[in-house]
């Protein structure tokens, strides 16, 4: 399944944005209040989803300036990988973030509203950010 943010507009450039994304330390303050116990390195983080499970990130791509893709470090209840899309539009840094999951049917049903809201609430962190 893949679930989308819509672009949002930040008031940085795209090397500040970028910056910020790369490194996993920033990522807590993206997170939904249902993320606990996050720690992280420039390159992987961890947390837990509260009352849910706990998960590893890592650093899997990273495209100067366009693209920063995570998938699981270690097991992971499903596959999947989140990318934060950026682009430079008449001077305005823009960004959106996608998450595409494997999810079985009944796993697909019971998450498909968190996993969007998630990818919502932090692009809405993002372009809220002080850069």
């Amino acid at each position: 399944m893949d679930f989308e943010s819509k672009w949002q507009n930040i008031n940085a450039t795209t090397n500040q944005v970028y910056a910020f994304l790369n490194d996993l330390r920033n990522l807590e303050k993206l997170m939904p209040e249902q993320i606990i116990d996050y720690t992280a390195d420039a390159q992987k983080c961890s947390f837990t989803i509260k009352g849910m499970t706990s998960l590893s990130l890592k650093v899997d791509q990273s495209i100067e300036r366009k693209l920063i893709r995570l998938i699981p470090d270690g097991k992971s209840p499903f596959e999947f990988e989140l990318m934060a899309h950026l682009r430079e539009s008449e001077g305005i840094t823009q960004a959106k973030l996608q998450l595409l999951a494997d999810l079985n049917p009944m796993l697909a049903m019971m998450a498909k509203r968190p996993l969007q809201n998630l990818v919502e609430i932090m692009a809405d962190k993002l372009s809220a950010q002080n850069f």
